[in-house]
């Protein structure tokens, strides 16, 4: 009981700082982890030490999932180029310099060790990064980019690690064997995920009841993570790719019946992974302080916040060279621009992206994953703590401002390709009962060519009709309300009234483009 007490006082108080957090305009990830930490150093406080391959499977896959489920795979494709250069070239880059900066300060840390401690801190997490991003709400094109990276750069990073720690347990590292095996795993991974996309829509599909097919949707989720994970291949990319070919085949076998409730669950359910992430990561510092020693308080957190600064610095450097490469470029072949490539990012745009580094859940669970006796682990758990907090305090906290501060010009591509298609959508509804005789027909055509109508350069869409449905149904709730009240109906038929209400209210309501 004292376990279950803690989680609901954990989630209690995680739910009332994202509220505040919110109210006050500051990233509520960096609000929880900085609780979690002072949690972490009251006498007394709850101890939640971390399994890292359930943190990965639980944390880390259904958030992914529902990142990845969002992704359009054109937008990918069209930023192909500065996707991939955070998702490879930035992660490279940063091991190596976090790697170098270690064996310097602590020389007798090996090689392989470090370039460990590299790939740990490397990646920008897929959970910080929505997280913070969806409630900053930058541009498009800047959104486009980032949580391609997120949802990419962890396979990279832990890839490099898987590597890195087999070598300090096996003594030695052969690139000649890393290499195949690394693209043996990249290559297996995507193709898994996208035969159980294929495979799974069409069982999913066959489960009407939205409590069953909700329940089975996050099974399928955490089956494909641990089959991949059994298979040794990239739980990450597998899931990335499953998400993606689940979000091109399952809305056409997919009622509105099932799919209103369904989103409203996955929206709920990561909304508390990733608060129970967050306060979770604060709560590390207790475990991570117990295995230290006087003298190693005092040295290791000089070597930590150096590595902090590195992991900092490097993504600055890397992106604004990026930019400056891809503006050179710009000049050079200015002549025979490609109308199918967007044109890269100004500078403001790549400041943005630069600063965009926090490290999260995934980062923690790597350094923990590290075998017992792996060389210098317990500076490395405190590297990875610091450089997670650190970067979630220091750019998520400056993130608002950066963006208030540069004001990055968007040019609302998804409003507009979402009027273009309303249009067409509408215009194809109404071609469908043109020529119906009944009076029914003869409503529903007035009622589409409202709404058409109302369809102009505006982020709402309304009608007469569904204003007069509104004003119809408040007046039906309150008559339910009130025959409850009274006692002329029981709750069993209030309730069977109320939801078909809810639903009729739904189809009524006006729709806001966000």
């Amino acid at each position: 009981m004292i376990f279950f007490e803690s989680i609901l006082a954990i989630m209690l108080g995680a739910v009332l700082l994202s509220a505040g957090a919110r109210r006050i305009g500051v990233p509520y990830p960096v609000v929880l982890a900085v609780a979690g930490t002072a949690l972490a150093l009251v006498p007394n406080a709850p101890e939640f030490a971390l399994d890292p391959e359930l943190v990965l499977a639980l944390f880390v896959a259904p958030i992914l999932l529902d990142a990845a489920f969002d992704t359009s795979p054109r937008d990918l494709r069209r930023n192909w180029l500065s996707v991939g250069s955070l998702v490879v070239v930035a992660v490279g880059v940063t091991t190596v310099a976090v790697a170098a900066v270690a064996r310097w300060l602590v020389p007798d840390l090996p090689w392989a060790a470090a370039v460990a401690l590299g790939a740990i801190v490397a990646p920008p997490d897929a959970v910080a990064a929505t997280a913070v991003l969806r409630r900053l709400r930058p541009p498009h094109r800047l959104l486009v980019i980032l949580e391609g990276e997120s949802l990419l750069n962890d396979a990279t990073a832990l890839l490099i690690y898987r590597v890195a720690v087999g070598a300090v347990l096996v003594g030695g590292f052969s690139p000649a064997s890393a290499l195949p095996t690394f693209g043996l795993v990249v290559i297996g991974s995507i193709g898994l995920g996208a035969f159980l996309g294929w495979s799974l829509v069409r069982f999913l599909g066959a489960f009407k009841d939205p409590p069953s097919a909700i329940i089975l949707q996050f099974i399928t989720t955490f089956g494909v993570w641990i089959l991949a994970e059994r298979l040794h291949l990239s739980g990450i990319i597998t899931i990335v790719v499953y998400a993606m070919v689940i979000a091109r085949t399952a809305p056409a076998r997919t009622s509105a019946r099932l799919r209103i409730p369904s989103y409203a669950v996955w929206e709920t359910t990561v909304f508390v992974l990733q608060t129970l992430a967050f306060v979770l990561i604060g709560l590390q510092l207790r475990p991570i302080l117990a295995n230290l020693s006087p003298r190693e308080i005092g040295a290791f957190p000089v070597i930590a916040l150096a590595v902090l600064a590195t992991v900092i610095i490097v993504r600055l450097s890397w992106v604004m060279t990026y930019q400056a490469i891809a503006k050179l470029t710009r000049r050079a072949t200015e002549g025979a621009k490609d109308e199918t490539r967007p044109a890269s990012t100004a500078g403001s745009d790549g400041l943005i992206i630069a600063w965009c580094g926090m490290r999260g859940i995934v980062t923690l669970a790597a350094a923990y994953a590290l075998p017992g006796g792996f060389p210098h682990r317990d500076l490395i758990l405190l590297c990875a703590f610091t450089v997670v907090v650190g970067t979630l305090l220091i750019q998520g906290l400056t993130l608002p401002l950066l963006l208030r501060r540069l004001s990055p010009r968007d040019d609302r591509p998804v409003e507009r390709e979402f009027r273009m298609a309303r249009k067409l959508a509408l215009k194809a509804a109404i071609a469908t009962i043109r020529d119906a005789p009944s009076e029914a027909a003869l409503a529903v055509r007035r009622e589409y060519d409202d709404m058409l109508a109302q369809t102009r350069d505006s982020d709402e869409f309304d009608t007469t009709q569904n204003q007069l449905r509104r004003d119809a149904l408040a007046a039906a709730r309150d008559k339910a309300l009130a025959l409850r009240r009274d006692g002329t109906i029981g709750d069993d038929a209030f309730h069977r009234l109320e939801e078909e209400l809810d639903w009729l209210e739904l189809g009524a309501a006006a729709r806001t483009v966000e």
